[in-house]
């Protein structure tokens, strides 16, 4: 992680296509195409393999949760359970529909805690959302169950996660939607983009309007379009999903490059005393883009990051004082600073996070350190940096 690290003549080709027909638009052009039509051809590879009937592409993993709750009539007032360990895109997408982030306690697995779900739904509850944090999932069965019980949705997202699985089906299918971010720094890479994906038709359906101003798509004729409902403008362009048919080819490649640099690593520091590693729920396959380990206490892990990026060894990131992952740092939420009105209903229903008691998720991130796994190192390089990690995390412990 990420693509951009491989890019190479396969990627080259497929932008030289959208280059060579000049039609960089999704929609419309059809003379021009020379046949190609690069967001379908993703999609297509896309809902192949993630298993699932439908994929909506669109510009952001962030307009992919917006999308997905839309699609699903999430509005204003309605709840949506979230972490309080993830990027604020989540937070974001749902205050951008005017609904309620609901924040709850992680756990180990350094994901939803089951328990703290089940706890926080109430009437108002309309979606469960999990985020596969650094690649690894929730434990997705109880949270399943727990939304059957309830009768919301569940809305995996699995923007850091793509190629991960659980229970043998990839992460973003298990629940009743699911979505990817295909930015600059993930796994596979678009430069800019993200997906929908679903087995529900009627979802589907509101994501594809809803993501291009609300154009039904009917026929070839963009004018005459009918608009059955309000929509934006999430569309992906044709260069960015060129890039993106090309990188989901090589998701095996990568995921398997990940996995040998994963195990190097996590091998040298297994044997360190009072060093353990999240937890990954039964019957699931991470996909290897960060290896997440927790050290004895708070006061540690501030240590070891500092003295971890002393040695030179980069991208070991300390969650608990970022101001982009952790709700410690949010202050944009818990000011609530826009530069538009929110709507009536966040005022009234939003909790006050200042006073929220997340000591549960304190005790897990506060210990956590990630360590992303790049694809571009040598086997020396990858060797030699397991060495150094594990001199530094030993001297102190």
């Amino acid at each position: 992680m990420p693509g951009f690290e491989l890019f190479g003549d396969s990627e080259k080709k497929q932008v030289q296509d959208v280059l060579d027909s000049g039609v960089l638009m999704r929609y419309g052009f059809d003379g021009m195409r020379n046949g190609h039509w690069k967001a379908l051809e993703l999609e297509k590879a896309i809902s192949k393999r993630m298993q699932v009937e439908h994929t909506q592409l669109v510009s952001s993993g962030t307009a992919a949760l917006t999308i997905a709750m839309a699609s699903a009539g999430v509005g204003a007032g309605d709840e949506v359970i979230l972490p309080t360990f993830t990027f604020v895109a989540s937070f974001e997408a749902v205050l951008a529909l005017g609904a309620i982030p609901i924040l709850v306690d992680v756990d180990d697995t350094l994901t939803l805690n089951p328990a703290a779900v089940e706890k926080a739904i109430n009437k108002k509850t309309k979606v469960v959302m999990p985020v596969h944090m650094c690649g690894s999932m929730a434990h997705l069965e109880a949270l399943k169950a727990i939304c059957a019980k309830h009768n919301v949705l569940l809305l995996e997202d699995a923007c850091q996660a793509i190629g991960g699985s659980y229970k043998g089906k990839p992460l973003g299918s298990f629940g009743d939607l699911g979505c990817f971010s295909f930015d600059y720094v993930k796994t596979i890479t678009c430069g800019e983009g993200g997906a929908v994906i679903t087995n529900n038709s009627i979802f589907h359906k509101n994501a594809d309007h809803y993501s291009d101003h609300g154009h039904d798509h009917v026929g070839n004729n963009r004018g005459a379009e009918d608009h059955p409902f309000l929509g934006y403008n999430y569309r992906i362009s044709e260069l960015n999903a060129a890039v993106g048919v090309a990188q989901i080819g090589r998701l095996d490649e990568f995921l398997k490059i990940q996995e040998k640099h994963y195990t190097i690593l996590k091998n040298a520091l297994s044997s360190i005393h009072g060093i353990s590693f999240r937890a990954v729920p039964e019957g699931g396959v991470e996909n290897y883009s960060f290896l997440s380990f927790f050290m004895p206490t708070e006061e540690l892990a501030k240590k070891a990051s500092v003295e971890l990026a002393h040695a030179g060894l980069d991208a070991c990131f300390y969650w608990y004082d970022n101001n982009w992952h952790y709700y410690k740092k949010w202050s944009h939420l818990t000011n609530l600073t826009s530069l538009g009105k929110l709507p009536k209903e966040v005022y009234e229903q939003l909790p006050d996070y200042t006073k929220s008691d997340f000591s549960l998720s304190d005790h897990w991130v506060g210990r956590n350190i990630s360590c992303l796994i790049k694809l571009g190192w040598t086997k020396e390089e990858v060797k030699e940096r397991a060495m150094k990690m594990a001199i530094v995390l030993k001297n102190i412990i």
